[in-house]
């Protein structure tokens, strides 16, 4: 996913929030803004062009322009190298 197609999506407000992700960000008390901050100015460590169903922190149809929030979560050391870039074998 291209950084200026996802930022100009989120100025635009075209991004559904799913249900899913909502739960986790209350469980794990992130806010919407924090979320949206990540996205216009974090680092994209992956990108999965041909991942279906878009099972990915943020996914995004191509025809429409949407993007979608999958879910959040705060990489700890007990999931992620000390780079918290890369996931831990567990």
């Amino acid at each position: 996913m291209l950084r200026d197609i996802l930022q100009d999506s989120i100025k635009k407000g075209r991004v559904e929030w799913q249900r899913h992700a909502l739960e986790k960000m209350m469980e794990r008390d992130i806010s919407r803004e924090e979320v949206n901050e990540v996205l216009l100015n974090g680092e994209i460590i992956m990108n999965y062009p041909d991942d279906k169903p878009y099972h990915v922190v943020v996914s995004q149809d191509s025809m429409t322009g949407w993007r979608f929030i999958i879910t959040a979560y705060k990489p700890d050391a007990e999931h992620f190298e000390s780079d918290y870039k890369t996931r831990r074998m567990i």
